[in-house]
C-alpha cells in the first residue's frame, strides 16, 4: 500500500465515515482467515460505494448484483464457476455481472474502491 492508498483511507474516516469490520461467512471460506474492513460512502436507492479491503483469503461468492470495482492496491484473483480467472493488481478496473459464481481470492491486502448497483 502506497502513501496515496493510506492517505485516500484518513480522508476517508476524517469525514466520519466509521468503518465497517467482518468476514465472510465461515461455511464460504476456502482459505485463510480473511478480515474485510468496508468504508461505505454511499448507501441510497440500491446504489452502495465505498472503499473495501480484504487481508489475505479466499472465499466462494455469488453476485446477484452488479458490482464496478478498481483496486488501489494489492493483488486479488476472481475465478469463475466457468473456470475463468481474473487477476486484479493495483490500477485495474472490472465489472462483476449479476450471476457471476466462483471464488475471490485475496493474495495480497487489497484495497478497491466499488460501486455496486442492485
Amino acid at each position: 500500500m502506497t502513501l496515496t492508498d493510506v492517505a485516500l483511507i484518513h480522508k476517508v474516516t476524517r469525514a466520519n465515515c466509521d468503518p465497517e469490520v467482518d468476514r465472510p461467512d465461515p461455511e464460504k471460506v476456502l482459505a485463510g482467515d480473511p478480515v474485510h474492513t468496508t468504508w461505505n460512502l454511499e448507501d441510497h436507492d440500491g446504489l452502495y460505494c465505498g472503499l473495501w479491503e480484504s487481508t489475505p483469503g479466499k472465499w466462494r461468492v455469488s453476485y446477484a448484483e452488479w458490482e464496478y470495482v478498481h483496486i488501489l492496491a494489492g493483488h486479488s484473483i476472481l475465478t469463475g464457476s466457468d473456470g475463468s480467472v481474473t487477476h486484479l493488481r493495483k490500477g485495474d478496473s472490472y465489472i462483476i455481472r449479476p450471476g457471476f459464481e466462483g471464488t475471490w481470492e485475496v493474495v495480497e491486502t487489497t484495497l478497491k474502491d466499488y460501486v455496486i448497483r442492485s
